[in-house]
């Protein structure tokens, strides 16, 4: 009989005392300055181990999440192409994600970080930093006003996931996704790259798309 190749699944229940550890430093502490050190310690456990189940701090957040998609793979698809168009691409890949049945969980998530404030701290961490900060880095937006623009993305996006898939508010919840894209993506390019009242401008850099 042939062996099989790959990492050991291991103990269930120290993989979920992880998970409950991560939940919770995540939350406490916030993605930047939550540690595998911290986490580890948490959960008593040695910080080999959380490496030896999840592999690096990004992976054991998207495991805490329950994450949908991997950023990693999804934002590059964003950013590839015209800067002045990634408010449609973002919409785009946003509801690709929560409208396959991938999404499922995304949904629950949201359903959950309305009344739940640690769940609420999590999706907030998850959208900020792995989402909106490479777009918002990738922009050159001046970091003084990034806060204030990575918000109003986020309020549009989570606004948009309530009314399609929580409140199924008609026409927005069975609206085609060229649609709402069209509808919504200039809007989210406004706010990630439009002058904002009040604020001081800021001298964009030229912005070329990645290669590959």
């Amino acid at each position: 009989m042939a062996r099989r190749i790959g990492r050991r699944p291991g103990n269930p229940d120290t993989r979920a005392t992880i998970l409950a550890a991560a939940r919770t430093t995540f939350a406490e502490r916030g993605f930047d300055q939550a540690s595998i050190r911290a986490i580890a310690a948490t959960a008593g456990v040695d910080p080999a181990l959380v490496h030896h189940y999840f592999g690096s701090k990004d992976k054991l957040f998207l495991a805490a999440m329950n994450a949908p998609a991997d950023p990693a793979k999804v934002v590059p698809t964003i950013l590839a192409g015209d800067p002045d168009q990634i408010g449609e691409r973002l919409v785009g890949a946003f509801l690709s994600i929560w409208d396959s049945p991938a999404g499922t969980p995304a949904v629950a998530l949201l359903r959950s970080a309305v009344s739940n404030e640690w769940t609420a701290r999590l999706l907030r961490e998850f959208l900020t930093t792995q989402v909106l900060r490479p777009v918002l880095d990738h922009l050159d937006v001046d970091p003084a006003q990034a806060p204030l623009r990575g918000s109003l993305v986020a309020s549009q996006l989570f606004g948009l996931a309530m009314a399609r898939h929580v409140l199924r508010l008609e026409p927005i919840a069975t609206a085609a996704p060229e649609t709402l894209i069209s509808s919504v993506g200039p809007t989210m390019q406004r706010y990630l790259t439009a002058p904002l009242e009040g604020q001081p401008p800021h001298r964009r850099s030229r912005v070329t798309p990645p290669e590959g």
